[in-house]
């Protein structure tokens, strides 16, 4: 069975994160999203928690579903018990702040988790706690407790967080890690990189590369996510991911990385923006105020990499870049995204082909012209030939994506992303 995941989302009890992020909200925007297993993102939080254990009842092996459900709707989306942790530590004389995914096959084996970890900090200050622990010992601690849940980095490559990241994290694995990097489920991308950029380094091979939302509204479900065709249940599902296996792990659904909030180089108050060959040459400091730029994605796998762009590890598992459905709408009207007009030909569009996943990736064009207007089927089109026009995301800006060219000039870096 094909099956759409999102492992990593948030509730409403995270930082800067919408209040539509409960269970029904969430819910819905994966159905209409095609998402069939959705995160339920920040178990650890007492009142999100028990909010879980009171709405949701057991579907298949590992899967959750809530309860009270019309007939009709029931069967659409399955929930899995998911959080990410902020370990902020000292190892080796250094700061570390790294963040880390924990994906689960129940809410007892969440409880236990919680229990255990609320030795270690505030569990109730945000729904992704910080804790003042290193990232192996709460490795450790999650695989003593279920040996079966998936343990993964997340967006392994941000400045801040990323275990990988130019100011957080490490230069390998290993070193964060130690023996216990074979436990490791899984490594996610982040939005900034994408597989094509991880597979510079020889060092990744061995991970299945896992791509997620990261989602503060129920608007962003699915920017990224991960194809499977597996038995519907957990336990397939984590042997797919574990095992890297291609037949079964068919490919993740990934943002442009360039759309990213840390792809380039940057000082975002001087609105300095940089490739790494421009950062090299004033020599990270931000040419405006002198003071040092914030090194992004790139640079750092620029950095850490031991192969040329373009390689291709024979057991990569194969990704496909994505720009929201509302966005290509709006941009094919000339319209802003957050309009009756966007959100009609959406609604429209979801109505005739069953979810938004389904119209981006495999809805034929000739189907596509004969229901929606052409400009909007002519974007569909240019998103999945990657004919794109983009400005880099840096230091903590999102990238700007345009479909169509522009008639005025402007300082845009175009290129052609396949």
């Amino acid at each position: 069975m094909k099956i759409i995941a999102d492992f990593h989302i948030h509730s409403k009890y995270s930082r800067a994160t919408s209040q539509d992020m409960d269970l029904e909200h969430i819910y819905k925007s994966a159905q209409e999203k095609g998402i069939t297993v959705v995160g339920t993102g920040d178990f650890t939080h007492p009142e999100w928690f028990q909010g879980l254990k009171n709405k949701l009842e057991p579907a298949e092996q590992g899967f959750y579903r809530i309860k009270n459900l019309s007939e009709k709707t029931r069967d659409k989306v399955r929930f899995v018990i998911t959080g990410e942790i902020s370990n902020i530590y000292t190892r080796a004389g250094k700061g570390r702040r790294v963040h880390n995914l924990i994906i689960l096959p129940s809410l007892e084996s969440a409880e236990k988790i919680n229990n255990r970890l609320s030795w270690q900090g505030n569990l109730k200050s945000d729904g992704r706690p910080i804790l003042g622990m290193d990232s192996e010992e709460l490795l450790k601690i999650v695989m003593s407790i279920e040996p079966e849940g998936l343990f993964a980095p997340a967006h392994i490559w941000t400045p801040w967080f990323g275990i990988l990241g130019s100011m957080s994290g490490f230069d390998s694995l290993e070193e964060a890690f130690g023996e216990n990097v074979k436990y490791i489920a899984g490594l996610e991308t982040g939005l900034s990189s994408n597989p094509l950029m991880n597979w510079r380094l020889s060092s990744l091979d061995r991970f299945s590369l896992i791509s997620n939302s990261d989602a503060h509204s129920p608007s962003n479900l699915g920017r990224e996510a991960n194809v499977f065709d597996i038995d519907f249940n957990y336990t397939a599902m984590r042997d797919a991911i574990i095992k890297k296996d291609k037949s079964r792990f068919l490919y993740t659904i990934e943002f442009f990385p360039e759309e990213g909030k840390y792809h380039y180089d940057g000082h975002r108050l001087c609105q300095v923006r940089m490739s790494p060959q421009e950062t090299k040459k004033v020599k990270g400091i931000c040419p405006k105020c002198g003071r040092e730029l914030t090194i992004g994605v790139l640079s750092r796998v620029d950095e850490l990499a031991d192969r040329e762009l373009n390689f291709k590890p024979q057991n990569a598992i194969p990704y496909k870049n994505l720009v929201p459905l509302v966005e290509i709408i709006a941009q094919s009207l000339g319209v802003q995204p957050h309009t009756k007009t966007v959100a009609q030909h959406y609604q429209n569009l979801i109505q005739r082909f069953s979810n938004e996943l389904n119209i981006l990736l495999d809805v034929p064009l000739s189907e596509l012209n004969a229901f929606t207007l052409p400009e909007i089927a002519e974007g569909i089109d240019k998103v999945r030939k990657g004919e794109l026009i983009i400005e880099p995301g840096y230091d903590g800006e999102y990238g700007k994506v345009r479909i169509f060219q522009e008639n005025k000039e402007g300082s845009i870096l175009q290129s052609k992303l396949f």
